[in-house]
This record gives C-alpha cells, structure tokens and sequence, in this order.
C-alpha cells in the first residue's frame, strides 16, 4: 500500500446505469453528488421520454451530473457494455481529474458516507476492486455457462427467444464448434459492479485491439460479467478481486431485494454500497448513507455476516425445513429435507403384553405418549381428546386422507418428543414411510397381536381368519424393516422371548430412546397369556401355517410350570 495519496486527493466519479424507477435513481445520484462524486448516467432506451424528462429536471442544478447516449439494453446482451463503456467514456472526457470510476446501478443505495469510500481507495489509490474469477478454473455460473459462454456462439436473446437460444446451443455442441479466443486473452468473470482506477479504464477503453475484443465479446454470453472483468486483467497494475457492492443472488441467479427490517444487517456489514433496494423500503432509504464523521473510516467492508445468513437463507429456499410440507413446495419423493422434523418412537406389540404400557410408559420419560394413532377406531391421543395438539383432529376419516401429513404435522407442531403404539391392526400406509426416516425409533414384538385374541368371544373360525391376515400384514412389513432402504432405528424382538424375560427386554428396547429412560416406578405387568399355546396349536392343526409365532409354542408349554409354581 502507498500512503501518498489522501481522500481529499480522490476524484471519484460514478456511471449509473438506470432502466425503470428513475425517480429512485435520481435520488441515488444526489447522494452521490452530495459525497462529492461526479455521476453519468445513462438510461435505458426502453424508458419513456418522460420520466427521462422529469429525472433530468430534477437534476438540472447539479453540474456534477452528465447524461451519456442511450442505447436500448437487453439482458445478457453486449448493449450493457456498449453502455456502460460510452457513460464511463463521457464522465473521463468532462471530469478529467477523476481518480477511481464506480459503477453502480440505479437501485444501488450508498450505506456509508462517500467520503469513506474515498478513504477506502486513497489506501491503495494504484488497486483496482474488480471481482475477476478465472473462467477456466473456477465454476461461477448459477445454473448457466462458463467456459461455453467465451467458446459457442450466442446471437439471440436468452430472455425472448429461449427456445431457439437452447437449440442453438445443443447444435453447436453437437458439431463441436468452438470459438477461437483473442490471442494474449484469458476469460474472467465476475459481479457486474466494480470501481476501477482512471488509469485502468482509460487503458480499457483506448486498447489498440478494441475493436477485436469487441467482436469477440459481442457473440459472448453475459458480456457485462466478462469484458470489463477480463481486460482489466491486460492493464490493472493490482487487483482486489471483489466487488465493493454488495449484491447477492438467489439459486435462480436473481438478486435479492433488500428491505426496511434490513438495516440493522446492512449497518453490521460495513459495506459501502447494497444492491438492490426495494423503492417503497422507505426507512431503509431515509437511514442511509450513514452521517459523516470528524473524520471519515477506511475500515474494509465486512459483509460475511450477511453473506452466510443469505446462504443459509438459500438452502432453506431449496432444501425447506424438516419435516416441514407446503404446498408451495411439495418436496418430490426422497428428495425432502428430512421426513420429520425430530425423533418419534413407535412400539408395536407392548400395549398388547403390557396391558398398562402406555401409562406407565408416559410416567418415565419426558414425551408424549399416545395409544394406537393410527388405530381403526380413532386417533388414539394421550388422554384421548377428540382434538389433539396444533388442532389435530382425532377423526380417522380426516388422518387417512394424508396419513403422511397427519404425523409430520404432530411431530412438528409439539416440542416433547412423540411415541404412539402400533399394531398390524393399524393403518399400515406409513409404514414404508417410517422406516426411510432416520428419525423413526421402531420397536416390535413379533406375534403379540395373538395376545388380544385369547378374550375374544369371537368364534375360532373368524378367529383363525383373523389370525391370518393379521399375520399376513405383519411379514409384510418384516420385510420393509428387513430392508437395505431402511434408515429408521429397529429393534425387532420374539413375542417367546419377550414373554420368557419381559423386564429385561422391555428395558433393552427403551434404554435407546432419544430422550433416554428414567424408571420411576416398577414395570408394568404381563397380561395374562395363559391358554396362548393352546390356541396356536389349535390354529395350526386347522390350516393356518403360523409364520412369526411357531416358535412360541414349545417356549410357553416350557414356561407353563415355571407360571403355575410361581402363583
């Protein structure tokens, strides 16, 4: 750094480029002004005579300010750099004294005085502040081209003639054309807005090769990210590649507007120029620039603090929130952020041996512990409300519409952790679900449904029936859980060995939970399985081939005296 060169010694001029809101703009040029900036301006073609009538006008007392030719500017298109460079040319040509060019734009708001942005430059009044990123080297496109923007051909429009503009581009990748590259000249791109010494654009704008980069670039893609970004790279004596501009883009490439509920974010970054403001953010625009001080501040800008929140803020836009559903944004199939927002537990087969299971399963841990959720009857809520939390209702015509919503939104709505009881009785439409989301705590006792069966008073024939399709649905989902797919915690245990070693079984499933397990009170009891071998046999002997429960038959008839010495 050289310290020669004071702020008083800063000519800074200003090009505006202005398309629409010239009301806006002609304010961001007195702010200028006022800084002690030269400004021209150039207006887009396309805006009407006369609000470009009424912005000169408004500012006909300030000789500061000069009004380059229009020409009509296109996204994406060389007319930007045509016009940046005729209004750059003119601000040269009227204010020879000039030390340091910026551009902006006509919705770019000055946040801190200009006379510390004179300050900032007269540290290193020989540094060009250009984001200049090798094309070759580093990706920099949102969704676009890099080194196909320098090498193919673009003769349309992106905007109005889209569909052209891609099969053009398809056929010349197909034909393997390829532009030849100036000689001497290597692609750079970069933010649009720079602030380049006078020395640096005057060798820009006066190259004996003009012409010849000129050709080149008119064909180029987004000419306005590359020229200016490249041949500084031909003449600047030292480069700070970034912009002092703030001007973030969305994952669509499209810039973020800046609001009034922005300034204290704006202030924390140190930046001396946002982009782009929002024209009704009217105490946004009353807040700033800042006041001078005594004595203006050099300090660099800091924007990373809003550059993350941005980024964060990009990642929410794609990704969404866990377990969160809108219809703004209906995640596709295993492509959400997350299924659910935090962890749940389900318990299949333990109310149905542990009579008291829910109860006292809700006494020792810190959760919400509800009965069978997607029970047939209802929707089994903790203390069984017919409106449950977030306004749930506990209707089972409304939960079976969008069971997949049903849970999502009560995992997400409540705070406590969620755990329900689950049966082959139950609606079975999540269960692929469940097992895919790496929240899902699943705990099973094969063949406990049997366990209801033996107070039925239903005939042993529907019994048998029943027995049948309740088995069927179980190895059904025996065979999701045993999937390679499958991201959920499972523990799967035998109704024998749960019945053999209930306490400690019980506790071996539950010592996992997310939210851990405090035993408070005792166990609860086994229900009374007598009359269980019995029963199977007797379903086996009339035709039911029994699948998850074959094994229980001989483990009972061994625990049967061991039962009956004990009471």
């Amino acid at each position: 750094m050289t310290g020669a060169v004071g702020p008083d010694d800063m000519r800074l001029g200003v090009v505006l480029l202005c398309h629409a809101r010239l009301d806006v703009a002609a304010r961001m040029a007195r702010i200028w002004v006022a800084g002690g900036a030269r400004v021209a301006i150039h207006v887009d073609a396309k805006a009407s005579v006369g609000s470009v009538t009424r912005m000169k006008a408004a500012l006909a007392d300030l000789p500061q300010v000069v009004f380059s030719r229009r020409h009509r500017c296109d996204w994406g298109r060389f007319s930007l750099v045509r016009a940046t460079r005729d209004a750059a040319a003119l601000l040269l040509e009227r204010f020879p004294d000039t030390s340091h060019v910026y551009l902006a734009s006509g919705s770019c708001l000055p946040l801190r005085p200009v006379a510390e942005l004179a300050a900032y430059l007269a540290r290193d009044p020989h540094c060009d502040h250009i984001e200049s990123v090798s094309a070759l080297e580093v990706g920099w496109a949102v969704g676009g081209l890099n080194e196909e923007r320098f090498t193919l051909f673009y003769p349309l429009d992106w905007r109005r003639q889209r569909w052209m503009f891609d099969r053009l581009t398809q056929i010349q990748r197909r034909l393997g054309i390829r532009r030849r590259l100036p000689k001497g000249l290597t692609p750079h791109l970069g933010s649009q807005w720079w602030c380049l010494t006078a020395a640096t654009l005057r060798a820009i704008l006066d190259d004996p090769r003009r012409a010849e980069f000129d050709r080149f670039f008119r064909l180029s893609w987004i000419p306005d990210e590359s020229y200016f970004q490249t041949l500084a790279r031909r003449h600047a004596l030292r480069i700070e590649s970034h912009s002092l501009t703030l001007a973030k883009f969305d994952h669509d490439g499209r810039p973020y507007q800046l609001y009034d509920d922005h300034i204290r974010m704006l202030e924390e970054s140190r930046c001396f120029v946002a982009r782009k403001i929002w024209p009704q953010a009217d105490r946004l625009l009353a807040h700033f620039p800042r006041p001078v001080a005594a004595r203006p501040d050099p300090a660099p800008p800091q924007p990373q603090r809003i550059e993350r929140l941005i980024n964060r803020t990009v990642r929410r836009r794609l990704l969404g929130r866990p377990g969160l559903y809108m219809q703004s944004r209906f995640p596709r199939k295993d492509a959400e952020n997350g299924k659910t927002s935090a962890p749940y537990a389900v318990f299949q087969g333990f109310s149905d041996i542990f009579p008291d299971f829910e109860a006292w399963l809700a006494r020792q841990v810190d959760a919400d512990v509800h009965g069978h959720l997607l029970g047939p009857e209802m929707v089994e809520f903790a203390g069984r409300p017919e409106i449950g939390p977030g306004a749930i209702s506990s209707s089972t015509l409304i939960r079976d519409r969008d069971p997949q919503g049903f849970l999502t939104a009560l995992i997400r709505i409540t705070t406590r952790m969620q755990a329900f009881q689950f049966s082959p009785r139950d609606n079975q439409a999540l269960n692929w679900f469940m097992a895919t989301d790496p929240n899902a705590h699943i705990h099973v006792v094969t063949g406990a449904w049997m366990l209801p069966l033996l107070n039925s008073p239903a005939p042993f024939e529907e019994l048998r029936k029943i027995a049948g399709v309740l088995q069927r649905i179980e190895l059904q989902q025996l065979d999701i859980l045993g999937s390679v797919w499958v991201r959920a915690r499972v523990q799967i245990h035998e109704l024998g060995d749960v019945l053999a070693y209930p306490n400690d079984i019980l506790l071996q499933s539950l010592r996992h939970l997310p939210e851990g397990l405090m035993i408070r009170s005792g166990v609860p009891e086994v229900a009374n399985y007598q009359g269980l071998s019995e029963l199977l046999r007797k379903m086996r002997n009339a035709g039911l081939r029994l699948q998850v429960t074959s094994s229980v038959i001989p483990l009972l008839e061994m625990l049967a005296p061991e039962r009956t010495a004990a009471e």
